[in-house]
């Protein structure tokens, strides 16, 4: 039996990823919310102070990231994706506009894919991997991502563990996500548009993701923390995050790394063998549209 090197040893890996929305996923839910200015200074927290935040937190404990920047917040803040890079940390291609691929035509996604490219290719940003707004990744969007020699995608959750897809004749890793590892589930919330209901403790949620870590550790899986810097870039929030990566840190076994690196030691793993993409057939008689 070939055994697994991708997690280099350790008992489990940390991704920390952070996705800088900005005001891009309450634009993608009308227009009429960018005269809301409640809502849009909400939305600007997150790159224009929790951003400079996280990197300080970082910075302090050592640990490199992953950002995930919609080429709009990247076109807005023109320096934003440059600070990241020079502060030692990866940024990711996360759509262009932050509409869900699943709402667009094939067209239609390619168009605000391409568009993502364009901004970061004319900032200088190197792009290695990939999130779907909302996760809500289609298979145009794996074609996407091979057809323009991304090395990873990360918005599916078929595994806990990195996993390589075959798309036609190239191989995208794909680095799994889960909704019990992501902080819009905890903290979310505004009154319109409703993007959430409950605003919970940080020491609950410290609480929920260190057993989950504790039992990836367990299992040797992949602890990929999706955070958002409007949120987690709050006082309470970031210092329960600080508080999760000191415990990691603590264990011993856990390895922090960028998510085009993890990739890049999948890619690289000859046990991960290829899987195609998730294939329903659905009858229509049955499961109407």
């Amino acid at each position: 039996m070939t055994v697994t090197t991708w997690h280099g040893g350790a008992a489990a890996v940390v991704t920390l990823t952070f996705d800088v929305d900005a005001e891009t996923p309450i634009l993608a839910a009308g227009r009429r919310y960018a005269d809301h200015l409640m809502t849009m200074s909400h939305q600007a927290y997150g790159p224009d102070v929790g951003v400079p935040r996280i990197l300080e937190l970082l910075a302090d404990l050592g640990v490199p990231a992953t950002f995930f920047v919609p080429g709009w917040v990247a076109e807005q803040r023109p320096g934003l994706a440059a600070t990241i890079v020079e502060r030692g940390h990866e940024v990711a291609h996360h759509s262009y506009s932050h509409r869900a691929p699943t709402s667009l035509t094939a067209a239609e996604e390619r168009a605000d894919f391409e568009r993502a490219i364009e901004v970061f290719d004319a900032q200088g940003i190197e792009i290695s991997g990939h999130r779907a707004a909302l996760w809500e990744a289609t298979r145009v969007t794996l074609d996407l991502i091979a057809s323009h020699g991304l090395s990873y995608d990360s918005s599916l959750m078929g595994d806990d563990r990195p996993y390589v897809l075959a798309v036609d004749d190239r191989s995208v890793v794909e680095l799994p996500v889960h909704w019990s590892l992501d902080d819009w589930e905890q903290y979310a919330y505004l009154p319109s548009p409703q993007i959430g209901s409950v605003i919970e403790s940080p020491r609950k949620v410290l609480e929920l993701w260190r057993a989950e870590l504790d039992a990836m550790r367990h299992y040797r899986c992949l602890f990929n923390l999706c955070l958002h810097p409007f949120l987690s870039g709050r006082p309470s929030r970031l210092l329960a995050v600080r508080d999760l990566i000191e415990y990691a840190q603590s264990c011993g076994d856990v390895h922090f790394t960028r998510c085009r690196d993890l990739a890049a030691a999948a890619s690289s793993d000859r046990a991960l063998l290829p899987r195609t993409p998730p294939t329903v057939s659905a009858d229509s008689t049955i499961y109407p549209d």
